[in-house]
């Protein structure tokens, strides 16, 4: 049940802030979930400092972060509960302290970008690095600097990301001890457990038909797919792709919400430009557009559509009936009652906290309120169960 209440406020924060930076266009909005997360995650355990609730909270996160109208997102998913297994398992290690609770948020902050990374490589394959790496030394030069290696931008980042993830973790640590201070002096929520309206997290349509052969079926062809695109040769993989994508395209065609975004096919297209212009820049006989860069970017653009028809397949056979029962027959009965109060009481939470305006105004005291109302919410579950 408290995983359930922290699960609940961390998936309202994530859907606040997150809705505020779709709409924005900020960069580097994962980044600032992640930091936004993780606050929250050591905030929670001075509160409620059990072992296991930071996974399990992440667990039910990610499962209410990544249910849409269409397909299971799940790359929110693992970044999601990439964050809550490095703060769980470094707070297990190292205990609850100063010293581990901020190496707990460096690792939890830094795990942003090395999702990013592996995302965008699973998306568009190792590639888009000597691109990305062509297009800083470009920078560079023009402000007279020495070019700069893989490896060099990497630690870069990484002391970025480990100030903030210092932040994090004080910012964290002491909006933790306050609540603890002040939920005590604050008054109960207004609010009665029959406002709290039972809703299925795992709907499934009507016109919606999920298969566990197909299921079995997705799940080989997305690594048979990138191999045949990266060890074999392109004149199997590339057919291969195109067929799939095609195919399975038009089948979960409503669940390709993603493809109906100009912006990801405007992603696409200044991916193929980038490469045509900063794939072979460094070369002697550079030209400003490469047949090479744009036969690469297409190449990109193509995998990247695979891995996208791919997953939002996946993720509407993973829905199926059978995968819930077994799930229950192995012991998640628990999580399942868990997510679907959690799920339920979403709406209530969301309408409860500040707006992200507010947010930015004032983060700490929109950081504490979350925390200061997790008993008057685990007392409403109670009642629920």
């Amino acid at each position: 049940m408290k995983a359930a209440v922290v699960g609940g406020l961390w998936a309202s924060i994530e859907i606040i802030i997150g809705s505020f930076l779709h709409n924005t266009r900020l960069p580097f909005a994962g980044s600032m979930l992640a930091f936004a997360g993780t606050v929250l995650l050591i905030g929670f355990y001075q509160i409620w400092p059990h072992r296991g609730l930071i996974i399990r909270a992440g667990l039910i996160t990610a499962v209410m972060k990544s249910v849409s109208p269409s397909a299971i997102i799940l790359g929110p998913m693992t970044g999601i509960m990439l964050e809550a297994v490095v703060i769980e398992l470094v707070i297990m290690l190292l205990g609850n302290n100063l010293i581990s609770l901020i190496l707990a948020g460096i690792l939890s902050v830094s795990s942003a970008l090395f999702h990013k990374v592996v995302s965008l490589l699973i998306l568009y394959g190792f590639d888009l690095i000597q691109i990305y790496v062509n297009i800083i030394n470009f920078a560079l030069k023009q402000f007279g600097l020495n070019e700069a290696g893989e490896w060099q931008i990497l630690v870069a980042l990484l002391t970025v990301y480990t100030f903030f993830g210092v932040m994090a973790a004080l910012v964290g640590l002491y909006i933790g001890r306050k609540a603890v201070r002040v939920k005590n002096e604050t008054r109960a929520l207004a609010l009665e457990s029959k406002d709290i309206l039972p809703r299925e997290f795992f709907e499934i349509k009507k016109d919606q038909h999920t298969s566990i052969p197909l299921l079995i079926l997705h799940i080989m062809a997305i690594p048979l797919g990138l191999f045949l695109l990266n060890f074999w040769s392109l004149e199997i993989g590339l057919p291969f792709i195109i067929f799939y994508s095609l195919v399975f395209g038009y089948r979960y065609r409503f669940a390709l919400r993603r493809l109906r975004k100009p912006i990801f096919w405007s992603q696409l297209l200044i991916i193929v430009l980038l490469s045509a212009i900063f794939w072979d820049i460094n070369e002697p006989n550079h030209h400003w557009i490469s047949k090479e860069g744009i036969l690469i970017g297409i190449e990109m653009m193509i995998r990247a559509l695979f891995i996208v028809v791919a997953f939002s397949a996946l993720s509407v056979e993973l829905r199926n009936q059978k995968v819930k029962d077994f799930l229950f027959g192995i012991g998640f009965g628990q999580f399942y009652q868990a997510v679907g109060m959690a799920f339920s009481a979403l709406p209530i939470m969301i309408s409860s906290l500040p707006s992200s305006k507010e947010i930015i105004k004032n983060p700490f005291k929109s950081f504490v309120m979350p925390l200061v109302m997790a008993d008057s919410w685990l007392l409403l579950f109670k009642k629920q169960q």
